[in-house]
């Protein structure tokens, strides 16, 4: 009889911070226990987005043991104090890692960017231990494409090596995408990397535990904000650099005298910062049109058709997501392979048609496989077997097109496509199914 399995896993989010990368850890950590592994997570004290967040420095969970790190988190407020911190947390967790007795694997993410470090030094010391590596988005590459580093500068060169190290080191690999693997697979033609496996690709997902379909007849939190006679396109989670969103902020402007249209832009993050711009300047552009056609008495008053708002509770999701109409998901040019963003399978999962953002070859893509063309603001798609709508970044024309075309179905039109949104996520993105998947590659002996 095999001897029971010991888990460490590594990752600076856990919930209950909102950060994505922790609430798939919470359900991987709660599966693999599950198996009747022992489990003890080690992650930040405080919130990653929010780091005024304090979480208790010690807590037993659904069997998980987990315990809370001081000095791992401080924000995001400049790169210098996010390298700090985590050196802190990885330090931290390679002492622990280096000590805890009878453990057999080791399970890895990229948050911190730096977390493999933990795992070439434990496994170094600890040559039996098994290693998995979960892939969450890539990093040197992200830095360097939003401009933070130079591809020569040191820390570059030194996140590349750690990379092939930890490749070389890894039991398994798992990546979100097909665009994802190759990106690593093609930093092993460095010659001392090879891989002991070949990489695993897994996608994220759904939080089945959190979401559910509530009609909109039902929801509470779309009748709150004001939005039963609208449709509501919806942009929700982490509004990172990495996901652009100024081509939808820019069609939202193209049809803001549609009354039909809300905006919303749900959740944190440093690209934020641009929506909640733009909806303070519609707000004092609209005030002065309200103030001229006050004067001038010609005009009926405008409002905002752009709403941000903040993170809603993980236990409320399912109201907020289901408010939308439309989900908008984006991709920055050259991230496919280097992120992934999962909020794609949370919107079909309860029912969602959605529009992505993105270049014209991604995972996006993949799933979506269809287009939207602004040549004489025409729309291309299947209507049979449509789900959504996918568009280019600049496109303002062909995403306004999109809009007009999804706001103009019949509830009937809305309904099927509803339907096959849910199916796809179903069929493909099942949770189950690749919980089991996961959990096949990482306790396969």
């Amino acid at each position: 009889m095999p001897s029971p399995k010991n888990f460490l896993i590594i990752t600076q989010v856990f919930s209950p911070d909102p950060a994505a990368v922790g609430q798939y850890f919470d359900e991987a950590a709660q599966a693999i226990a599950g198996t009747g592994a022992s489990v003890t997570v080690l992650t930040a004290n405080r919130g990653y987005d929010n780091p005024d967040a304090r979480f208790a420095a010690e807590e037993n969970r659904n069997g998980i043991r987990i315990r809370r790190l001081p000095f791992s988190s401080f924000g995001k407020a400049s790169i210098p104090v996010r390298i700090f911190a985590q050196l802190s947390f990885l330090i931290q967790c390679i002492l622990r890692g280096l000590f805890t007795p009878k453990l057999t694997d080791l399970l890895v993410s990229t948050s911190p960017p730096m977390a493999a470090i933990t795992a070439v030094i434990i496994g170094f010391f600890r040559p039996k231990l098994k290693v998995h590596y979960w892939v969450m988005d890539i990093n040197p590459d992200q830095a360097v494409i939003l401009g933070a580093f130079s591809p020569k500068h040191p820390l570059v060169l030194a996140l590349d090596w750690l990379n092939r190290r930890m490749l070389k080191r890894a039991d398994t690999v798992i990546a979100l995408d097909r665009f994802m693997a190759e990106r690593m697979e093609a930093k092993l033609t460095h010659p001392e990397a090879e891989l002991r496996r070949p990489i695993t690709i897994i996608p994220p997902w759904p939080m089945d535990d959190y979401l559910e379909t509530v009609p909109h007849s039902e929801n509470q939190f779309r009748k709150e904000q004001g939005w039963d006679d609208k449709f509501v396109v919806m942009y929700s989670g982490n509004h990172s650099l990495v996901h652009p969103l100024d081509t939808i902020l820019d069609a939202a402007e193209a049809l803001k005298d549609d009354p039909r249209f809300v905006f919303a832009f749900i959740g944190g993050g440093k690209g934020k910062e641009i929506v909640d711009a733009r909806v303070a300047q519609l707000n004092v552009e609209r005030c002065s049109l309200n103030e001229e056609s006050a004067a001038t008495n010609n005009q009926q008053p405008t409002t905002n058709n752009l709403i941000s708002l903040p993170y809603q509770p993980l236990d409320q999701i399912r109201f907020s997501l289901s408010a939308a109409d439309l989900h908008i998901v984006s991709l920055g040019n050259d991230m496919s392979g280097i992120v992934h963003p999962c909020k794609i399978y949370g919107a079909l999962s309860i029912g969602r048609p959605v529009l992505t953002l993105g270049p014209k070859e991604s995972y996006l893509s993949d799933i979506i496989k269809k287009e939207v063309k602004s040549q004489k603001s025409e729309v291309s798609q299947e209507t049979d077997r449509a789900i959504g709508y996918a568009i280019q970044h600049g496109d303002v024309a062909g995403a306004v097109a999109a809009l007009t075309a999804a706001a103009d179905q019949t509830q009937q039109e809305r309904a099927a496509m509803d339907q096959r949104a849910q199916q796809i996520a179903t069929e493909k993105f099942g949770r189950e199914q690749l919980v089991q998947q996961f959990l096949d590659t990482i306790l396969d002996d």
